[in-house]
């Protein structure tokens, strides 16, 4: 009987979260159309350092490198630090997006325009997705997350695609790029209010992501905040803020621990769930 209660309880918690996503989703589509503003392209440091133009939003790129490359040696190293090691996947992607990024937004600092936009807003999108499918795989359950990780991925990738498309075209949409971007601030705080933890440290999570939302702060403030000093410009800080922010999910990964007894290789929540039925 209490297998059944728990059951239905964390079946409508799934049709709750269902429910939000699509409301989100839906009001997504019925917005007004908004492409990408020209003036977005002119940052406010643009000093030259070592022959290299707007060096500060350039270089500062080599922390999201580190960050990647430091993430990904971690999880090649220690596949046991999960309690099912498909659950490595979605990180995997995450973390190769989060490396990626440090290609494509340097080569987009050098020279801002649309086409290079594209490059740097690709390899982020790899990062949104993994984590979104990351959380629903380890929160949810592994064979959902990993279900969603293809389609998710695909549709960050068209989401880019469809609005370079639109913006050739004089037609600019980046709806389906904003609800890519976005969507993950409020789902994640959803997913760790409705699903239980399998996992310790998801106040680290929350970090993590007050991490992202100061850099998009830092990244509105650009020009005020390189104007109080000339030192640092917001959209420096923007790429430290979030490279801090992906530093912080990967001393998550070293320091939690499963919250529940251990399974056995390849054993899941879902063959649990499956086998009490």
């Amino acid at each position: 009987m209490k297998r059944r209660v728990l059951d239905r309880v964390r079946t409508a918690r799934a049709w709750l979260f269902a429910l939000t996503t699509g409301i989100v989703v839906l009001w997504t589509a019925l917005r007004p159309r908004f492409g990408q503003d020209p003036s977005y392209h002119r940052f406010a440091d643009a000093r030259t350092l070592l022959g290299v133009p707007n060096a500060f939003d350039v270089l500062s790129n080599v922390a999201f490198a580190a960050v990647g490359i430091a993430a990904l040696l971690f999880l090649a190293r220690r596949p046991e630090a999960f309690v099912d090691r498909r659950e490595r996947l979605p990180w995997l992607v995450l973390f190769v997006g989060v490396a990626l990024t440090s290609v494509g937004s340097a080569w987009y600092h050098l020279a801002p325009d649309n086409t290079r936009l594209v490059w740097d807003r690709l390899p982020m999108t790899l990062g949104f997705m993994g984590l979104f499918a990351a959380l629903l795989t380890e929160r949810v359950s592994v064979r959902v997350g990993l279900a969603l990780l293809p389609a998710l991925l695909l549709a960050g990738l068209t989401s880019v695609a469809y609005w370079h498309v639109t913006e050739a075209a004089g037609r600019g949409d980046l709806r389906p790029y904003s609800l890519v971007q976005f969507y993950p601030l409020l789902a994640i705080p959803l997913l760790l209010a409705l699903f239980p933890a399998r996992y310790t440290g998801a106040a680290d999570l929350v970090v993590a992501l007050a991490f992202y939302l100061a850099a998009k702060v830092a990244e509105s403030y650009d020009a005020a905040i390189y104007g109080s000093g000339g030192i640092v410009s917001g959209h420096t800080l923007k790429h430290l803020l979030a490279a801090m922010g992906a530093w912080w999910l990967l001393r998550m990964l070293e320091l939690r621990h499963g919250g529940g007894p251990r399974r056995p290789q390849g054993h899941s929540l879902d063959s649990d769930r499956h086998r009490h039925r």
